[in-house]
């Protein structure tokens, strides 16, 4: 009977073996990833501002990192790789159910795969307290990461990344976070500083960075941070890893040269902020196409992400007048479309495989596809932001009072200052 015979010849599916290599990368990657928020960001952002402020902004990078955590395997984690339907898992993981010590995810522990990916959630949120710094209560912020982390980051996280995720199968190329993670934590900050307000004094007092050697240092951590984001994301130590890891070292550095050039061009010094925000900009925008491009790419993108991102955090945000603290939109939202547009141009299947052929190669459909999810994402972490926002605004507060911001965050919301 030609059923028998079929059922005989079908080759068993493999049951899954774990791998030792593959298991050790993602254990260091997943402690690089962290690294990029503790102490990284905290130290990138803490020196951007000034010197009151300094103390609150590392607050919120660590204590965002506290309650994401426990967010995430109460039911973050589960709303995000739950099984669910096209558009948010479902509560079956809460609590991380069904986590047994020998489980696996591939080739690795489901709960080296769980941390990993907690890492992300734990970074996204603390990048967009950057667009408001100096300016919105510390209880506020609490309530708005945990709020925005459930309504806007776990949906997100899993259309693309979760296999009945909507986007994940309309095709869309996310290797490590573009949508998920920049252009939706972009977004949000910028919505955050329109709806606070400007800061007192925006425009006519001295708001330079309080210590920029702080901010190189974290600027520093971010770039070897970024190898354990980009190449561990390939939830294997291959040659895909290792392509993700030149192409990120790549971009960043061309990224760094072409918004110092051009802004040594414009205003006849190249700056040491000026160098870490365009090493920052190149990250952002390798980080959905690193693991689908050569470094043909890396280097296109590199040097578009340096130039459009300087541009976005200087001459449009003044002309168009928002308080974009520390320019989380700037860089991190404009730079995420910019790398995710050009995933779509630029993506090899001779990397990624079949499915991610790009422009460049005749799938023209790709930068459409790439666009629909930049919108997407948008128009839904833009939204949502917004209607959490007001919420937090007419219920408890967002802004700190006029004494607080003057006297700075530091006293007033910690009771701490460093001399």
């Amino acid at each position: 009977m030609p059923g028998v015979a079929l059922a005989q010849d079908a080759a068993p599916a493999p049951t899954p073996t774990l791998d030792s290599g593959n298991t050790a990368w993602l254990l260091v990657s997943t402690a690089l990833v962290l690294f990029m928020t503790i102490p990284g960001l905290a130290l990138f952002y803490g020196g951007m501002v000034r010197k009151p402020n300094v103390l609150t902004m590392m607050m919120q990078s660590f204590a965002i990192c506290c309650v994401i955590s426990v967010l995430w395997v109460v039911v973050g984690f589960s709303l995000a790789f739950g099984a669910g339907g096209p558009y948010i898992g479902d509560l079956s993981r809460a609590f991380l159910a069904g986590l047994e010590v020998g489980s696996l995810n591939g080739t690795i522990p489901e709960s080296v795969f769980i941390t990993f990916q907690m890492t992300f959630a734990i970074i996204t949120p603390a990048l967009f307290t950057g667009a408001f710094a100096d300016r919105m209560k510390f209880s506020a912020l609490l309530v708005f990461a945990v709020l925005w982390s459930l309504l806007v980051y776990s949906p997100v996280c899993h259309w693309v990344w979760q296999a009945n995720g909507f986007l994940f199968g309309d095709g869309v190329l996310d290797y490590a976070g573009g949508t998920v993670v920049h252009i939706n934590a972009g977004v949000a900050g910028l919505v955050a500083c329109i709806i606070l307000g400007k800061r007192k004094g925006y425009g006519t007092a001295d708001m330079k960075p309080h210590n920029l050697v702080l901010s190189l240092i974290g600027a520093s951590m971010l770039w070897v941070g970024w190898f354990g984001f980009n190449a561990g994301s390939a939830v294997a130590a291959d040659g895909r890893a290792g392509m993700a890891m030149l192409v990120t070292q790549v971009a960043a550095a061309t990224a760094a040269l072409a918004w110092l050039f051009v802004e040594w061009g414009v205003k006849g010094k190249p700056s040491i902020l000026g160098i870490i925000s365009g090493a920052v900009a190149g990250l952002v925008a390798i980080t959905p196409a690193a693991g689908f491009v050569g470094v043909d790419g890396a280097l296109a993108i590199g040097l578009a992400s340096g130039v459009i991102c300087y541009f976005a955090s200087t001459t449009i945000k003044h002309a168009l007048k928002y308080d974009d603290s520390l320019d989380v939109w700037g860089v991190h939202g404009v730079g995420g479309i910019v790398g995710a547009v050009l995933t779509g141009v630029f993506a090899k299947s001779a990397i990624g495989g079949a499915a991610a052929a790009g422009a460049l190669e005749g799938n023209i459909g790709q930068v459409w596809t790439q666009i629909y999810s930049v919108l997407i994402t948008l128009v839904w972490s833009g939204v949502v932001s917004a209607i959490i926002l007001y919420a937090i605004k007419f219920t408890i507060g967002l802004r700190v009072d006029e004494d607080a911001e003057r006297d700075g965050l530091d006293i007033a919301l910690h009771g701490e200052s460093i001399q």
